[in-house]
């Protein structure tokens, strides 16, 4: 009897987490290889065979040496990247991760009971706060499933950093505080910091155990609001999130120092749920262009966001939302999760409380000051000063291309997200009369605490492909063969970086320990053609699919000469995330779109006339 009770028990969010198999550590001949084969595209046949013996010295050398104790390293940790991939791709870097790290984006509910109207941001911002914090109930009381690839349980781990959790900024280094536990573990903060004209609330958003309703996050909500109308602007501390980290980091040392309350509220913040930015902007969109709504996510007023929470939820006036987000403590499908869970749960509702309307009594939200001197002020306005620069240099186009989708991409039985990769690849070597080399995210997370691999798009069947569209003597039938071969490869390269067996990350880890060991950096990292072909984070084009709902977001590019372009793909639409830098002449956003949109019509063509 026990047993068949036990049987019907819905799966645990964490339940899987010790069972996951340890991320593998792949075979160096093997990644050596598929090195080679993913700089083909990038090199002439001189370079080529330079890197050829490069590598060959480095697999009978060096290179074997470090194989070896990554192996070692590996037996006595179940991921023996975890530590420095958070590391080195997030927390030692120094530039401001506001913009340059960070993700956000639109959130999708103005596509149904939402769109842009006056007078109702409090009033939604309530209800969808309301369904954020149901959501935070599920992974506390472990009742969200676990997600899973087939039958294959994923790593729920990232689902932990999504709520009272906060990057730290450290002079050299920056740490993660996460403040989250789930039931089990014990009592878990859940207080909400709100922001509006550079002024900071919190409140708390249980009231006698019980999560507020949406009129009584109302009437906090409101409340901020009244407290900030006719009032000067506050102080704007959070700007100081935006800087440079180590300049962040010692002007957060001297804030402490000035007056001991400041640690406190700075503690606050850290260990709250999230942020809740109430913005002035009306940036109005449509359901076919979120350009303004994304790059206001992206690049808007720093006095209202706190740039290292794990999520801030941005609420414009005029009804509509966005979020941004610290990439470090997790990836953007923990986001793309809870959006979509909203956005479902807001259609179901008709965006509507049909709840109860009483409030019961509970205290006002506390304003949160800062003890300030003419130092910390001038700290706030420089960070503002080279945050408002560096915006102006953020270029973002996001649009729906409503041609087809999904749908219509799977009846000819290809691949939607390689039908993407494949129509970017070309419409950047369309522009820029080169390949683009190309990081497209290849999620891990068979893996415990898996997070991605690099898989490489731009392949060398993915150039011979572009060069056969682009040669007007090439004919129909070599154009569809050569585009075939580019579906395989690329096919074939992202089910191997899922199953751990990409190279990018490996090659990273010899890399990190030839520096660990002290020894010098390998030949192989410093060739010509590990930086041209994207190695050590020189990607010319960084890509992501972030899913097949209604979310989307954005990130700057990853090299200054580069685009970042992320997607979602829906039956009956592509919408698309583009960012370039404006004072590198050579990219520009809306032509790589328009380029783009052509070239998927192009393709669609060429697999609608084909014996596919």
């Amino acid at each position: 009897m026990a047993n068949n009770l036990s049987e019907s028990l819905p799966e645990r969010t964490f339940q899987y987490q010790s069972s996951l198999p340890p991320l593998p550590v792949p075979s160096l001949e093997g990644s050596l290889s598929k090195y080679l084969d993913a700089v083909r595209p990038f090199a002439s046949e001189k370079e080529f065979k330079a890197t050829v013996d490069t590598v060959k010295k480095f697999q009978e050398g060096v290179g074997k040496e470090l194989h070896q104790k990554l192996l070692q390293r590996a037996k006595t940790k179940k991921n023996w990247l975890e530590e420095w991939w958070l590391d080195s791709a997030y927390l030692e870097l120094r530039i401001p991760s506001q913009l340059n790290v960070n993700f956000g984006g639109p959130a999708p509910y103005l596509e149904h009971y939402w769109p842009p109207a006056e007078g109702t941001h409090l009033q939604r911002a309530s209800i969808s706060t309301w369904h954020t914090l149901q959501y935070w109930n599920l992974i506390r009381t472990e009742r969200l499933a676990p997600q899973k690839s087939g039958k294959t349980a994923l790593d729920m781990d990232q689902f932990r950093m999504m709520f009272c959790t906060c990057r730290v900024p450290g002079v050299t280094k920056d740490t993660i505080h996460n403040y989250f536990k789930t039931e089990r573990e014990g009592p878990c903060p859940s207080h909400i910091v709100v922001m509006c004209r550079g002024r900071l609330f919190v409140f708390d958003a249980m009231c006698d155990g019980q999560i507020l309703t949406p009129p009584e996050l109302l009437r906090q909500l409101s409340y901020v609001k009244d407290c900030c109308e006719g009032e000067p602007e506050g102080d704007g501390v959070s700007a100081l999130t935006s800087d440079e980290r180590t300049r962040w980091a010692k002007a957060r040392e001297y804030l402490i120092s000035i007056d001991p309350h400041n640690k406190t509220i700075l503690e606050t913040i850290q260990s709250s749920l999230f942020v809740i930015s109430l913005d002035e902007t009306k940036p109005y969109s449509s359901p076919e262009n979120y350009t303004n709504v994304t790059l206001e996510s992206l690049i808007g007023n720093p006095t209202i966001r706190w740039g290292d929470k794990s999520y801030n939820s941005i609420v414009f006036s005029d009804g509509t939302f966005g979020s941004t987000c610290d990439h470090a403590p997790y990836d953007a499908m923990v986001l793309v999760s809870m959006c979509w869970y909203i956005d479902q749960q807001v259609k179901a509702t008709e965006g509507k409380w049909k709840g109860p309307g009483t409030v019961r009594p509970m205290p006002l939200p506390e304003e949160l000051v800062f003890t300030l001197d003419q130092k910390v002020r001038s700290d706030i306005s420089h960070a503002k000063q080279q945050y408002l620069e560096t915006t102006k240099d953020l270029q973002v186009v996001c649009y729906a291309f409503t041609g087809f989708g999904k749908a219509a991409i799977k009846q000819k039985k290809l691949h939607p997200d390689t039908f993407i990769q494949l129509a970017m690849q070309l419409a950047y070597y369309k522009i820029h009369k080169r390949p683009g080399s190309c990081y497209e995210t290849a999620m891990t997370r068979k893996f415990y605490h898996g997070r991605t691999e690099t898989m490489r798009s731009c392949t060398q069947e993915a150039v011979n492909w572009c060069k056969a569209m682009t040669d007007p003597k090439c004919n129909i039938d070599v154009k569809r063969k050569a585009m075939l071969l580019a579906f395989n490869k690329h096919n074939k390269l992202m089910a191997e970086a899922q199953e751990g067996k990409g190279f990018d990350r490996h090659l990273f880890g010899l890399y990190l320990l030839a520096k660990e060991e002290g020894l010098p950096t390998p030949d192989l990292f410093m060739d010509p053609l590990y930086t041209k072909s994207g190695g050590g984070g020189n990607f010319v084009l960084s890509s992501s699919l972030v899913g097949y709902t209604t979310v989307l977001g954005a990130v700057a590019p990853m090299v200054h000469h580069g685009y970042g372009f992320f997607y979602r793909i829906r039956d009956d639409r592509i919408v698309i995330s583009l960012s370039a830098w404006k004072s590198y002449r050579q990219t520009d956003a809306a032509t790589l779109f328009n380029n783009f949109s052509n070239t998927l019509h192009e393709m669609f063509h060429l697999a609608t006339t084909s014996q596919l």
